[in-house]
Parts: C-alpha cells; sequence; structure tokens
C-alpha cells in the first residue's frame, strides 16, 4: 500500500508539531510521500508564516526596508530547526529570497516560500529526499493548472525515488515562474502526488478529526462524518465547509483514491473518509449542513413569461455583461429570480437592472438584499422519503420565513434562502431535526 501524507500548517507551526508529524511518518512506513505546508499559527493571537510574507513582500514592493520583516520569518524557521535539533542552514536560501523580493519576484513568489522552506526542513528531519513543487507541477501560459503534463512529470520524478517530500501550494510555468494555487492549496498538492504515484489513499492531516457535519461555530460539538462522497464534499466546501480545498478531489477521483481527514494532535482518530462512491449507509438521513452569508436576490416578474422562448437567457444576458455570476436562478411561470453575492452586485445593480429590462422587457424587477444560502447535503435523501417536509416544518417551528428553496434532480442537495439574520438560528434548527431527533 502507498500512501500519501499532507500535513496542514498548524500541524507544522512548532518543532513540537514537526515531532508529532514525524512520529505520525515513521509509524507506517508506507508513509513515503509527503506534502508540508507553511507553518502555521502557534498560537491564537499568532501570525501565520504565509501572512508574513505577503506583509514583507509588500513592503519590498513599494521600496521600503523589509529586512526586519524577513528576519523575523527567518527566526520562526531557526526556532523549528533548533527545536529539531537539525545541522541545516537556511542562510543561503534567505539571501535568495532577499534578492528576489529587491528584483520584485512577484507575490506568488513570496507566498510560495513558506512551503519551500518547511519542505526542506521537513526533508532534512526525515531524511527524505527534497523535490522543489516548481519543477514537477506546471501551469500554462493562461495561469491555469496543466494537470496532464504535471502528471507525467511527476510521476517520472517520483518514480526513481523511495521517499520524498513535495511542499504544497505553488508549481511554476515554463519559464520557471512560481505560480501558487489559491489559500489552502497544499491540499490540491497532496491530490496531484497521489494521483502521480497511484496510491492507494491520499491523507490529509489537519487540527481536527475529520468533517462536523455542521459548524462548530454554529452548533455546539457536532457529530462527526464517518464517509462522505466527492459529490456531497464538493456542495459542503461550495457553501463554506473549509477542512480541504474544494478542487482537492479532481485529480484523485480520476483514480478512485480515497481521501482519509485525520488529526495530527489526535492521530488514532478514524477521521472522515471521502470516497468515489459507498454502500455503507449514513448514520443519519443528511451528511452535513453549510451556508453563506451575503446574498442578495433580484425578483423578475413577466406575464406569459414560461411561453415566451429565450427571457431566462436574455436576464442572465444583463448580468453576463456586467461580470456578475449567479448562484440559483429558481422560477415560476410568470416569476424568474436570481441569486447573487451582494458585494459584487451592489455597486453594478442599476446597471443590471436596465439590462434586464433593455434585454428581456419584464414587467416588473424587485431586489431583497441581505439574505443567506444554506446547503443541505446527503446520499441518505434519495431515499427518504419528505425531507423537504421536514426542513420546513423544522425552519416553521423556529419562526423562519424560508425565501427560496431548491432541489437538484440528484435529489443530493437542497438549498434553502433565508434571512441573514435568520442564518445560524435556520442551521440550529436543520441539525436539531436530522440529527438529535435523528429524524
Amino acid at each position: 500500500m502507498k500512501k500519501v501524507v499532507k500535513f496542514g500548517g498548524s500541524s507544522l507551526a512548532s518543532a513540537e508539531q514537526f515531532k508529532k508529524a514525524g512520529d505520525i511518518i515513521k509509524a507506517d512506513k508506507e508513509r513515503k510521500f509527503v506534502v508540508p505546508s507553511a507553518p502555521g499559527k502557534r498560537f491564537n493571537d499568532d501570525t501565520k508564516v504565509t501572512d508574513m510574507l505577503y506583509e514583507c513582500y509588500g513592503i519590498a514592493e513599494s521600496g521600503k526596508d523589509f529586512k526586519a520583516k524577513l528576519n523575523a520569518i527567518k527566526e520562526r524557521y531557526q526556532e523549528i530547526i533548533d527545536g529539531l535539533s537539525l545541522k541545516i542552514s537556511l542562510d543561503s536560501e534567505f539571501e535568495t529570497i532577499a534578492k528576489n523580493f529587491k528584483d520584485k519576484a512577484g507575490k506568488d513568489y513570496a507566498a510560495s516560500r513558506g512551503e519551500y522552506l518547511n519542505g526542506i526542513i521537513m526533508a532534512a528531519y526525515l531524511g527524505f529526499e527534497f523535490v522543489d513543487a516548481a519543477e514537477v507541477i506546471l501551469f500554462g501560459e493562461n495561469g491555469e493548472y496543466d494537470a496532464e503534463k504535471t502528471n507525467e512529470l511527476m510521476r517520472e520524478r517520483l518514480s526513481k525515488l523511495d521517499a520524498a517530500v513535495i511542499p504544497g501550494f505553488y508549481g511554476a510555468y515554463a519559464d520557471k515562474t512560481i505560480k501558487t494555487f489559491s489559500r489552502g492549496g497544499s491540499d490540491i498538492t497532496g491530490s496531484i502526488v497521489a494521483r502521480a504515484i497511484k496510491a492507494d489513499v491520499y491523507e490529509n492531516w489537519t487540527d481536527v478529526s475529520g468533517f462536523m457535519i455542521a459548524d462548530p461555530r454554529i452548533i455546539y460539538k457536532p457529530k462527526s462524518i464517518d464517509t462522505i462522497t466527492y459529490r456531497e464534499l464538493r456542495e459542503l466546501a461550495y457553501m463554506g465547509a473549509t477542512v480541504l480545498h474544494e478542487d482537492a478531489i479532481f485529480p484523485v477521483r480520476s483514480e478512485g483514491i480515497p481521501i482519509n481527514i485525520k488529526n495530527t494532535n489526535a492521530p488514532d482518530d478514524e477521521g472522515t473518509w471521502i470516497v468515489e462512491s459507498t454502500c455503507q449507509k449514513p448514520k443519519y438521513v443528511i451528511t452535513g449542513i453549510a451556508g453563506k452569508k451575503g446574498f442578495c436576490a433580484v425578483n423578475i416578474e413577466k406575464d406569459f413569461m414560461n411561453s415566451e422562448i429565450g427571457f431566462g437567457r436574455k436576464v442572465l444576458q444583463a448580468f453576463e455583461e456586467n461580470g456578475i455570476s449567479f448562484e440559483h436562478v429558481p422560477s415560476g411561470i410568470d416569476t424568474m429570480t436570481v441569486f447573487v453575492h451582494q458585494d459584487e452586485f451592489m455597486h453594478k445593480e442599476q446597471k443590471v437592472v436596465s439590462g434586464i429590462h433593455r434585454l428581456a422587457d419584464p414587467d416588473s424587477i424587485d431586489i431583497e438584499a441581505d439574505l443567506a444560502l444554506i446547503a443541505v447535503v446527503g446520499r441518505g435523501m434519495k431515499s427518504t422519503r419528505g425531507t423537504a417536509g421536514r426542513i420546513f416544518s423544522a425552519l416553521a417551528h423556529s419562526n423562519i420565513n424560508v425565501k427560496m428553496i431548491d432541489q437538484g434532480s440528484s435529489e443530493l442537495n437542497i438549498i434553502i434562502g433565508v434571512a441573514n439574520a435568520d442564518f445560524e438560528t435556520a442551521i440550529k434548527a436543520i441539525y436539531d431535526i436530522f440529527v438529535l431527533s435523528r429524524l
């Protein structure tokens, strides 16, 4: 069995955490390919190294003296090196970084140095080969990740090694210019490595024992999820669940590689398994609840709208012309509602409204702001009658007015729109009726 292990920033924030990660790796001889993040917070008021690098580069970019900030970053790494009793020096690396900062090498280069330096330390600590991600993860000229060329290059490079450390979060263009994934992109690197070596398991080590059914900031000690499918994860991640980067599933999904979310601070916990499909019945009807605030609804009315060919296209064209993407478009016989992100829409609302009038000639347009969308996701909903009815019942019992409900044909998720002010209460109500009451 071959395993790829990725450790998040909190798992590598200090020498003590490094030792925990090292013990986990050494406890299983199959854990031979390691993807580290940059050091995270050591305590609540601490600063992540990636944020320190962004700040330092910002100073350098403005032409000011950034030496003190860079030295503070160097001290963070030296603290880890000393704590691990390693005999390595990062002096030459920081000299190169200082030069490149002065030459304005770019924000992506600056941010990537967190993982790069942690990778060097991890490789030295484990006695593994260090493989610079810039040499094996490729981006095209348009800035998009080149999956096939990367897979070919990564597979060829790693096939020659028994064990390796590949830093997460970044790769490079053909001209060697550094390019990063979006924040949290080390999860994606782990998936890329797992695909390349055809791993049996991709273990993603973080500071929680897997996914929770709901946000623990809203629900006190929510139940954990034992098994979740790729599709369920995509729905929850899109609506705000943040344990794993939502794009991390694509490389492993093509190879059917399961992901196991594990806790560095509680390594014996089973964690959550993310799989392509499963015959295991979920413990509850729903797998998870997630949501976001800050939406608005644009309600368009026109008599006989349903019989007018192309009406929906004309309405959406007004949003497209103004560079605004939509979230959901529920409709009726004479009505159509477009849900959009309020912060994107509010500065262009009148242009969109006039565009809809020009293109679709509606009878009236009404805008409702300060809305939240909540996704109730679960493969168990397909075989359970009355799921939507139970949601309505729970929300009505909590005196919550439902602004919108939208269910896909897959019956995998139900999207509910409520007022921002009702967001937390709605999630509690849905959690109570499906989890605490086990209906």
